[in-house]
């Protein structure tokens, strides 16, 4: 289970303001609406429009890496299973997904419909937010290994063959608030379809890295196997690299 924090990350990091988040302490800041944010439960609601209250302004671009997981088969199965089974099965995904992205101090922007979509280095600020990505993706697919087993059990789905198809890109992003009559607080951009895309390609219990996160990991994080992908929506191919599980600890070219 996820540990929650006691303060504000985001706040302490960036503003040095301990905002609580829970116990006696943070019943005042309730009152005026700082709660936990319902993207990072180790973040409050102000934290989520820093750029708003600090910097003033609607969007702001910032340097980042961004996930999208799916949840493979999932049309097959809400097609020959029950109601009840599929909207389980649903819950185990997002509860999965975003414990894995919290412990990583990753933003779970959006789920949309059997996908997610997270976002790192934002509202909290990490040097190492391409490696703090992958290894939340790496727990997504681990975390998933072992309640696939157990929701067969509970929910009788048959085997649960579903798995997880995993994405990953980074760089600049523009983060922000975009609409009037409906505001919708996210991460837009060429990064961000980009990551969509390599998620697509995605075989179930697989993860697809750009170039560009490939060339800012260390070689401890370990080897990577290169291939070449036509991804819709992009005139040239592109090399995507795919984590190889268990073997020492360098980077394939």
């Amino acid at each position: 289970m996820l540990e929650h924090s006691l303060i504000c990350k985001g706040c302490w990091q960036q503003m040095h303001v301990p905002i609580p988040l829970r116990g006696v302490l943070s019943l005042p800041f309730r009152l005026f609406g700082i709660k936990p944010s319902r993207m990072n439960p180790n973040t409050c609601t102000v934290c989520e429009l820093m750029f708003t209250k600090v910097m003033r302004s609607r969007k702001i671009t910032i340097d980042a890496t961004v996930l999208f997981a799916d949840l493979r088969d999932y049309t097959t199965l809400s097609q020959s299973q029950s109601p009840e089974a599929i909207s389980g099965l649903l819950d185990a995904f997002y509860d999965e997904a975003a414990d894995a992205i919290w412990e990583h101090d990753g933003l779970l922007n959006k789920t949309i419909g059997d996908a997610v979509m997270a976002v790192f280095n934002f509202p909290i600020r990490q040097e190492d937010h391409v490696a703090q990505a992958l290894n939340a993706a790496r727990a997504i697919q681990a975390r998933w290994r072992g309640r696939a087993k157990q929701l067969g059990e509970e929910l009788g789905l048959d085997a649960v063959k579903s798995g997880i198809g995993i994405g990953i890109h980074c760089g600049d992003v523009s983060f922000g608030e975009f609409g009037h009559s409906h505001k919708d607080l996210t991460a837009i951009g060429n990064v961000v379809n980009t990551a969509s895309r390599a998620q697509s390609a995605a075989k179930a219990g697989e993860i697809l890295l750009t170039q560009a996160v490939h060339d800012r990991l260390s070689p401890q994080m370990g080897v990577f196997r290169p291939e070449i992908y036509q991804l819709k929506g992009f005139a040239e191919p592109m090399t995507l690299y795919a984590p190889v599980e268990g073997a020492p600890a360098q980077i394939l070219h």
